[in-house]
């Protein structure tokens, strides 16, 4: 039997992925529905590696190779072909895509972005479900992620409870290789919820959106609840983002500063078309310096340190610093990335506004936080007595923060307490 090693690829825009309906000018499966596809050699038999091969394959079927970024790698897997006498090898990807901007080629005949789960219902190529499989979000993706901001491992916690909510509801969950849970009944999909809850206690978005799907859900208490309810929740969650940084863009002058890596402000900035962009670096981690990177094709970026970010921001001229937020708490205080609390006490002393943008979904129902220290050693590695602090996020008091910008408006005070008490009441699910 023949062999031959293939790449299949998933785009990720908004919590749907795109899906490609092959065209009878391919060799096989015409009519059936897959993912970015194609071989890792080239058109001369050259062998390429598959992360090449994957992303030669997105310029050519839907020339989106500048929008994508590679998120995770899944491990490869055969295909026995009999009827094509082919044993395939297949190498699955999953990218996030920015744009859906889509420009199709000969080889497929109709597109289009859906749930995955749509997958699961859809005429498709052999196995398309087990390659997205082993690159679908799961419960480690939100606990174990320290690259992306809240709002983004929000919507990957919501992916984890859809997908496997329609594991369950198509009866499939047990012939797979790695479902999330050990059954498909309510009390296995409600021990998932709970699991994504204590995933990361400081990011009280992951909380809202889960508990917001439980809630919801929880009058049917089945499979097919959780998912339409999962479903729905991306979508009004991608909204709430969007709206927020809409807002935010709305205030924004042209000399903006902020820290840190959030979806939802990089959007505002770019939305706002800011000219001027001061960025700090934003240890621990440094994410910083990837959104200085990303900013830098369509902003005027100054790149700092997180030691003279409070002077730059004065001696730069910023008229305006904003930051994300990983958690607001019921008293207006915010938990954000280390480094937040200098940069605001010093902006607001030089009569600089701080905005905070997020989604309402971030406001928490009580006061407590996690500020996730981290590992030690990125400190002091040393072998002197020496204790170390090395948070990952500290707080902000509310009185250096000029307004939280949400879907709901400029929030405030009694606001954000308000929608603290309604948050609340989406925990009740799990009395």
């Amino acid at each position: 039997m023949d062999e031959r090693h293939v790449v299949t690829c998933f785009l990720r825009n908004e919590g749907e992925i795109l899906l490609l309906r092959r065209s009878d000018a391919v060799g096989s499966y015409q009519g059936q529905w897959g993912g970015v596809a194609g071989h890792v050699a080239d058109d001369e038999g050259e062998e390429r590696d598959p992360e090449t091969a994957a992303r030669a394959e997105i310029d050519e079927e839907v020339a989106l190779a500048d929008a994508v970024t590679l998120v995770e790698t899944g491990a490869s897997f055969p295909v026995e072909d009999a009827e094509h006498g082919t044993r395939w090898v297949v190498h699955p990807f999953l990218f996030d895509c920015d744009s859906r901007s889509v420009a199709t080629n000969e080889e497929t005949t109709e597109f289009a972005w859906v749930a995955p789960p749509e997958i699961l219902r859809r005429e498709t190529v052999p196995r398309l479900w087990t390659s997205y499989d082993r690159v679908r979000p799961r419960v480690g993706t939100v606990a174990e992620d320290t690259v992306h901001g809240s709002a983004w491992l929000s919507l990957r916690a919501l992916d984890v409870l859809r997908d496997e909510a329609a594991l369950a509801a198509s009866g499939r969950w047990d012939d797979l290789e790695t479902a999330e849970r050990g059954g498909d009944d309510w009390d296995d999909l409600a021990d998932l919820a709970e699991r994504l809850l204590d995933t990361r206690p400081s990011m009280a978005v992951v909380a809202n959106r889960v508990n917001r799907v439980m809630v919801a859900a929880s009058g049917d208490g089945t499979a097919v609840a959780v998912e339409r309810a999962a479903t729905g929740a991306v979508e009004q969650s991608v909204d709430a983002d969007g709206a927020a940084a809409s807002l935010a863009a709305e205030r924004l002058p042209d000399r903006v500063a902020t820290l840190s890596r959030s979806g939802t402000v990089e959007a505002a900035i770019r939305e706002a078309a800011a000219e001027n962009v001061l960025v700090a670096e934003s240890r621990p981690g440094g994410e910083g310096v990837g959104v200085a990177e990303s900013l830098a094709a369509d902003h005027d970026v100054t790149l700092t340190t997180d030691a003279a970010f409070a002077f730059e921001l004065v001696d730069w001229d910023a008229g305006a610093v904003l930051v994300g937020a990983d958690r607001v708490l019921p008293d207006g205080r915010v938990v954000n990335k280390a480094g937040t609390r200098a940069a605001a006490i010093a902006a607001a002393r030089d009569g600089i506004d701080v905005f905070v943008v997020a989604a309402s979904d971030k406001v928490a129902t009580g006061d407590g936080y996690d500020l996730e220290p981290r590992d030690a050693s990125e400190v002091y590695d040393g072998e002197k007595s020496v204790a170390v602090a090395n948070p990952t996020f500290d707080v902000t008091p509310a009185d250096a923060v000029t307004a939280v910008l949400t879907e709901q408006g400029a929030l405030r005070g009694a606001e954000i307490a308000s929608v603290a008490e309604a948050h609340r009441e989406w925990a009740a699910w799990r009395e």
